[in-house]
């Protein structure tokens, strides 16, 4: 497959960048989508772009919830958003590892969980994606040290509303780190930078 056949995709993480983050949250009665999130979801869809979910899920490994209550859960995510606001996730990956903090089965250093670049070099393979003109959006620093080491393109880090601005500043010291309040400010730069002259 030549680069010209190659997508650009959004890699998320979730919680904390989709939804709020309540801490291990396993079941749609526990999912909250962030103010904005959906619609800028659409945007970024309407804008060329594939939406890929990365999460690290250490709760599966830590025994919190299973593998099933995942799947379930991304389902009805994927479901609402489809029906409701015609938005496709293309395709949600996690990490259940944890390297010290879980069940025998699950405790593992490993190549998926961020910031390791594992998830998204998966889905670059998988669903035909060109990393360098993709974006990464993520609230740790471990989300963008996945998407940098993945070579994306462009890494938004969504941080509290004091401390986002300026847009365009460095966050934590990573060069090219664009600081963002949430989804909706990326899905605007990425109108902008789009918008004519």
């Amino acid at each position: 497959m030549s680069a010209v056949d190659l997508k650009r995709a959004v890699f998320l993480d979730r919680d904390g960048v989709i939804n709020v983050d309540h801490g291990y949250v396993s079941s749609w009665d526990q999912f909250e989508f962030l103010p904005g999130v959906p619609e800028a979801l659409w945007q970024l869809q309407s804008a060329g772009y594939v939406l890929v979910v990365v999460s690290n899920q250490s709760g599966i490994g830590r025994g919190l919830y299973s593998e099933a209550d995942l799947a379930a859960l991304n389902r009805r995510i994927d479901r609402y958003l489809l029906d409701e606001r015609g938005v496709e996730i293309a395709q949600f990956y996690h990490c259940p590892h944890h390297p010290t903090e879980a069940l025998l089965k699950w405790r593992q250093p490993c190549h998926c969980r961020k910031p390791a670049p594992g998830m998204i070099e998966q889905a670059c393979a998988e669903l035909h994606i060109d990393p360098s003109s993709s974006l990464m959006v993520g609230d740790k620093v471990s989300d963008m040290e996945a998407g940098q080491a993945a070579g994306v393109g462009r890494l938004f880090k969504v941080v509290p509303a004091a401390t986002a601005k300026p847009l365009s500043g460095n966050g934590d010291g990573k060069e090219g780190v664009v600081l963002v309040e949430g989804l909706a400010d990326v899905a605007r730069i990425v109108s902008e930078s789009r918008a004519p002259a």
